[in-house]
C-alpha cells in the first residue's frame, strides 16, 4: 500500500526534522561531555588546591618550628646565638634564614650576624605571615616570612620564594595555582602581586589553611572546558557524529514511512490525489446510459492508481471518508456541472456513503451544493448506503434521511444481500433502490442457490415497489437473464468500465 510519499510542500519540514534528528544526539552528547569535563576540571582544581595546601602547610611547619626553637634566644647577644640561628637554617628544610627581634628591631641574622632593621608588625597578615617581593639581598626573589613574638622578643624565619613557586608550578602543572597571604599573592612565575586575585572562571577552588593565615586558589581560564574536551574527547566526538548520522538517517527513513494509513491519506487528501472515476449505469431494457456511479480512485504520485479496497476501509475507520467524499462531490460538480444541460433527463449520479456520514446534517449541505452546480432537473442524486459500518436508526439519522428526501435525493442500499443490516435498513429508512451485489450476478447460470437468492431479491423489490440495479454485469448471459427478469438498471464491464472524467464526458457526448 502506498503510504510512503510526502508532499513537496513539506520538504523543508522533512529536511528540518532530519537535521534535528541528526543534531539531537550530537547536542545532547556534547552537553553531557561538557558537564563531565566541567566536573573533571572541578575535581582536578580541588585536588590541586588540596595538594598545594598540604605542601605549604608542611613548609611552614618547618619554619614555625625553627621560630619556636629560637624564640627563647631573643634578647641574647648575637655573637652568642648566631650559630644557633645558622643551625636551624641547616637543619630545617626550605628555611632560607632565621632572625631574632628585640623591641621591634631585627638585631641578629643567620646571614649577616649582627644586624639592625626595624620590624613593623603591621606588615604581617594576622601578625604572623608576610609575603614580600624580595629584600635588599635578593630583590627579585619572593620571600615568605613567619613571625613569632613573645613580649619584647621575637623570631623571624623566612621561606625562599623559589620553593613556593616550585610548588605552584609542579603541582599546578595543568592548573592556574596561586598562593595568597593577606593582600599579596604569588603566581607560578615567582612574582608577588598586590590586590585581589584574578578571576578564575572555570572550576575555581579556594582552600584556606587551618594552621596558618594563607589560602590557595586553583582554577582554569575561560574556555578551558572546551579545550579539555578537544584534547581528551576526540574519539567520543567521532562516536557522537556517527550516532548523529545514524539518527538523522533513521529520522529521514521514518519520515518516508507514514505513521498510519490515515496520516498518509490525509496528506493525499490535502494534495488532491483522490479523484472521481465514473462507471455508467444503463437502463435494463434499452441499455441507454441512465447515469453513473462516482467511484473514488487514489492517483498516487509514485504508485499510480490505487485500488479502492486498499484504502477505503482505512478511510472509513479513521473518519476521513467524510472529507474525502465531500471532495469527491465537489470535483464531480465541477467536472459534470457545465455539461448537465445536455444530459438525458433525469441523469442519475450515485455517491457511496457510510455510517460516518450520518452523524450530523452536513451531508445535506454537501448534497445541496452538488445539486446546485447542475442545471435544474438535469440530475438525480443517488446516495448508496454501504454496509461495512452499521447505520443506527436514531433521531439524527432519521432526521438526516428525511431532509435528504425533501431535497430530492434518492436512497439506495448498496450490495444488497451481503450485509447484515440490509433488511433492517428497509424497515428503518425510506429506500428507493436496491443494488444487487455482483457476487450474485456472477453466479447466474453457475450456482442454483445464488440464482434463487437473486430471484428472491428481484421479487422482494417488486413487492416493495423498489427500483433495482444489478452490479458487476460482465457477460451476455447475465445481461439476458437480468433483462428477462425486468431488472431496472445494470452496471458492469459489459457496458463500460470506470473511467476518468475526461473520457466519461467524451463518451457521454458521443452517445
Amino acid at each position: 500500500m502506498p503510504l510512503t510519499h510526502r508532499s513537496r510542500r513539506k520538504r523543508s519540514t522533512r529536511i528540518a526534522v532530519t537535521l534535528l534528528s541528526g543534531l539531537l544526539p550530537i547536542v545532547l552528547g556534547s552537553g553531557i561531555l561538557y558537564m563531565q569535563a566541567k566536573r573533571t576540571l572541578e575535581q582536578s582544581a580541588g585536588e590541586t588546591a588540596e595538594q598545594a595546601l598540604q605542601q605549604f602547610d608542611l613548609m611552614l611547619d618547618n619554619t614555625a618550628e625553627a621560630a619556636r626553637v629560637l624564640l627563647p634566644l631573643a634578647g641574647k647577644n648575637c655573637e652568642d646565638v648566631k650559630l644557633a640561628l645558622r643551625e636551624q637554617v641547616t637543619r630545617r628544610p626550605f628555611v632560607r634564614s632565621t632572625n631574632l627581634v628585640w623591641d621591634n628591631t631585627l638585631y641578629c641574622s643567620s646571614l649577616f650576624g649582627q644586624f639592625k632593621e626595624a620590624v613593623n608588625a603591621g606588615d604581617y597578615h594576622q601578625g604572623k605571615l608576610w609575603l614580600m617581593n624580595g629584600n635588599p639581598v635578593t630583590p627579585d626573589t619572593a620571600l615568605l616570612i613567619y613571625r613569632l613574638s613573645d613580649g619584647r622578643g621575637g623570631a623571624l624565619t623566612t621561606l625562599d620564594g623559589y620553593h613556593l613557586s616550585n610548588i605552584l608550578r609542579l603541582i599546578g602543572r595543568q592548573t592556574l595555582l596561586m598562593l595568597q597571604v593577606g593582600d599579596n599573592w604569588l603566581s607560578a612565575d615567582g612574582r608577588v602581586h598586590q590586590g585581589p586575585l584574578p578571576a578564575l572562571p572555570v572550576a575555581h577552588s579556594m582552600l584556606e589553611s587551618e594552621r596558618y593565615g594563607f589560602n590557595v586558589s586553583a582554577g582554569f581560564p575561560e574556555g578551558e572546558t572546551w579545550r579539555y574536551m578537544a584534547v581528551n574527547y576526540p574519539p567520543l566526538f567521532s562516536l557522537l557524529i556517527f550516532f548523529g548520522v545514524i539518527s538523522g538517517a533513521i529520522g529521514h527513513v521514518v519520515q518516508k514511512r507514514s505513521n498510519s494509513p490515515s496520516h498518509e491519506m490525509l496528506r493525499a487528501l490535502e494534495a488532491g490525489e483522490f479523484i472521481p472515476y465514473f462507471q455508467p449505469v444503463v437502463h435494463g431494457d434499452s441499455k441507454q446510459w441512465s447515469g453513473a456511479e462516482v467511484l473514488m480512485r487514489w492517483n498516487h504520485p509514485k504508485e499510480g492508481l490505487v485500488r479502492p479496497d486498499l484504502f477505503i476501509p482505512f478511510a472509513e475507520h479513521s473518519g476521513l471518508i467524510v472529507p474525502m467524499t465531500r471532495s469527491l462531490m465537489q470535483q464531480t460538480a465541477a467536472l459534470l456541472g457545465p455539461h448537465s444541460a445536455a444530459f438525458a433527463k433525469p441523469f442519475h449520479i450515485g455517491i457511496n456513503i457510510t455510517a460516518s456520514h450520518c452523524k450530523d446534517l452536513e451531508l445535506v449541505e454537501d448534497c445541496r451544493d452538488l445539486l446546485a452546480a447542475f442545471a435544474p432537473g438535469s440530475v438525480e442524486l443517488v446516495l448508496e448506503l454501504t454496509e461495512r459500518e452499521l447505520i443506527e436508526p436514531n433521531d439524527m439519522t432519521l432526521q438526516l434521511f428525511e431532509q435528504l428526501h425533501a431535497l430530492g435525493v434518492i436512497i439506495a442500499i448498496d450490495d444488497f444481500g451481503t450485509g447484515h443490516s440490509s433488511l433492517g435498513y428497509l424497515r428503518a429508512f425510506k429506500v428507493d433502490f436496491l443494488k444487487i451485489d455482483q457476487s450474485f450476478v456472477a453466479m447466474i447460470g453457475i450456482d442454483a442457490l445464488s440464482r434463487h437468492i437473486l430471484d428472491s431479491i428481484i421479487e422482494l423489490s417488486a413487492k416493495l415497489d423498489l427500483a433495482i440495479v444489478a452490479e458487476g454485469v460482465e457477460t451476455q448471459a447475465q445481461d439476458d437473464y437480468l433483462t428477462e427478469h425486468q431488472v431496472d438498471f445494470m452496471q458492469g464491464y459489459l457496458f463500460a468500465k470506470p473511467m476518468p472524467a475526461a473520457d466519461f464526458i467524451r463518451a457521454l457526448s458521443d452517445r
